[in-house]
């Protein structure tokens, strides 16, 4: 599949075209003086050029750290870790202007006169800038909160991931918990903008917010989760010091942290409540077509429309449908393909009966795929990952399974996060692709290495962008039939079961907020076509209507991911490496799908050369 490029004109394009004639021997000189004074101007060209983008690189990064109180926190500063980022409109309007300034000089800079690092550098902070200049004018802050999190869950976050080595940074911690209330009405100020002007979330997604919110405002539950920092202060701190500073945060938390959360879930409850739209599809708000345009190429990283990501998905559901029909052939079940989905559904062998079992059952599968790696990688990230349950607050509306990234600096593994809430909406033949999708060589592995990248912008080792990391996820829950983790043809369902749900995707994100589908339309397309128990396709249906547009990039990535393999090895044949392809793909970081293609045939033309020497 070819892909149309969405950002900068001359993708890659230096590095990406092959030469046409062989260079000149070293000792050669030019032929003529004007080719010499060509090659000095070009020279001269480069040279400005990277020393105009390493400077706006030098500001990018800079401003990108300043208006982070997280990014200077990780810098060592004591007074950002008392601090919550500034979402007012003044601050936003402010930050907006400044990326429209670096987008404007970025774009003055000739690409093709940069080096290859730098190419992908720009191709990314292209697609970034832009981006965040042209959906800043929907003012998306107006909807802070998907269906399962959103920024009242960002100080249990916070909390979870924060840990204090000295008594300053224990004091910081209070200080940020007497700053929640603040952060609660910056946020409630953006909703009550949104009330007005009738860009809400529906009404079905605030009756699951109001459900998490009453589930956190149990002040038993919150007391532990936002004290966990202080708790975790080194023992060999002084003792008086660490009983002063849980004393001072219990104080912070009963006096200003559980009257924060009161007001918010009773603001909940009534206004945002009784404001909030009674449709699904962000295409009933005022300028929400134009809204699902920009973000279906923002998610997909293409010059896409909503109609042709329809069609792709219908062509998929299609071509994974007659996957799946050979595979129930295969396990000699008799009866229809419904009957054959509740049999799944229904049957206890598939399910664990106990939250830990479900936890033995992904711990068991993640070593498995651990033992593999080595066989299809040759870049294996440092940081380590854990298999963890996903917080009791949150499951009820959270998704199956999903990845949390670890802080080597902070001495915090990754975590592959497995949702322990319903137990027989939790099938077993599913576990070894959400396994491989979330840990490795899932999402730990490819962001993991993007952590660990050197001599690049600050950026390249932080920036996600849906459809690589997305796409990626998805690649390796196919890949892993070649690692052998699929061990009976049930498991094989599974994995297609999740292939179908992501190109359901396609179809249902497309059709309602696009299209006008119902909810009812969009789960029968999961439902119908795939084994996912009911509860994860109902949470997921909400997940979606809440979060227009970012369920697009999955096959989108994948797809491209699957060709370029199938492309190398066809061009390649014994000389394709596998561990190669699979560490180049990484080795850059995140990129628009189109600077990846580029990058990848540009592989491909070299291995083909290094084989005809």
């Amino acid at each position: 599949m070819r892909l149309v490029p969405i950002a900068a004109a001359s993708l890659l394009v230096a590095a990406c075209q092959p030469a046409t004639e062989a260079p000149a021997p070293a000792d050669q000189a030019p032929e003529t003086a004007a080719e010499s004074t060509a090659a000095q101007a070009a020279a001269v060209a480069e040279s400005e050029a990277s020393v105009a983008f390493n400077a706006l690189i030098e500001e990018f990064e800079a401003y990108r750290v300043e208006n982070s109180t997280n990014a200077r926190a990780r810098r060592g500063d004591v007074e950002a870790m008392g601090q919550w980022d500034d979402i007012s409109r003044e601050a936003q309007a402010a930050q907006t202007a400044r990326q429209a300034e670096f987008l404007e000089r970025l774009e003055a800079i000739d690409v093709a006169t940069l080096t290859e690092s730098e190419q992908v550098s720009y191709v990314v902070l292209d697609y970034l800038l832009k981006f965040q200049v042209e959906l800043a004018q929907f003012d998306t802050s107006r909807t802070p909160f998907m269906s399962d999190s959103g920024f009242f869950t960002g100080p249990t976050y916070a909390a979870s991931s924060t840990r204090p080595r000295t008594i300053e940074e224990g004091e910081a911690w209070i200080q940020r918990l007497n700053g929640i209330p603040g952060v609660f009405d910056q946020n409630i100020t953006w909703m009550r903008e949104g009330i007005e002007t009738g860009f809400t979330q529906p009404r079905i997604i605030v009756d699951g917010v109001i459900s998490q919110m009453e589930s956190l405002n149990d002040p038993e539950t919150l007391r532990d989760m936002l004290i966990a920092p202080i708790d975790a202060l080194p023992e060999a701190l002084d003792e008086g010091e660490r009983t002063r500073l849980r004393d001072e945060a219990m104080a912070a938390i009963n006096e200003t942290v559980l009257p924060a959360y009161e007001n918010l879930l009773n603001f909940f409850q009534g206004e945002y409540y009784e404001g909030s739209r009674d449709t699904i599809g962000i295409s009933d708000v005022p300028g929400g077509r134009e809204y699902y345009q920009s973000v279906t190429r923002y998610h997909t990283t293409l010059d896409t429309s909503p109609e042709e990501v329809h069609q792709r998905g219908l062509a998929e559901v299609a071509r994974i449908r007659g996957e799946m029909e050979e595979v129930i052939a295969e396990t000699g079940f008799e009866g229809s393909f419904a009957d054959f989905l509740n049999f799944l559904r229904t049957d206890p062998q598939f399910y664990a009966e106990t939250e830990e079992e479900l936890l033995m059952h992904a711990a068991y599968l993640s070593k498995l795929a651990d033992d593999a790696m080595p066989r299809f990688f040759g870049n294996l990230p440092r940081l380590p990952y854990g298999v963890r349950a996903v917080p009791a607050t949150m499951a009820p509306t959270y998704t199956t399974g999903r990845y949390w990234p670890g802080d080597p600096e902070r001495g915090i593994a990754g975590g592959y996060m497995v949702n322990t809430y319903a137990l027989n909406q939790r099938p077993l033949y599913v576990l070894p692709a959400l396994t491989v999708h979330e840990a490795v060589p899932g999402h730990h592995h490819q962001i993991a290495i993007a952590r660990e990248l050197e001599n690049v912008p600050a950026f390249r080792q932080q920036t996600y962008i849906t459809a690589f990391g997305e796409g990626w996820g998805l690649y390796t829950e196919n890949l892993a039939i070649d690692m052998g983790l699929y061990r009976t043809p049930y498991e094989h369902f599974g994995r297609l079961t999740y292939e179908m749900w992501r190109a359901c995707r396609l179809v249902v994100d497309t059709g309602m907020h696009y299209m006008g589908w119902t909810r009812e339309e969009a789960e029968a397309c999961l439902l119908e076509n795939s084994a996912l128990a009911p509860h994860n396709v109902r949470t997921e249906v909400l997940r979606y209507i809440a979060w227009p547009g970012q369920a697009l990039a999955y096959k989108t990535g994948e797809l491209l991911m699957r060709d370029l393999r199938a492309e190398a090895e066809e061009r390649l044949g014994e000389n394709f490496d596998i561990r190669d392809f699979h560490d180049t793909l990484l080795q850059d970081g995140a990129m628009p799908l189109s600077a990846l293609e580029a990058k990848m045939r540009r592989w491909m033309d070299e291995q083909e050369a290094a084989a005809a020497e």
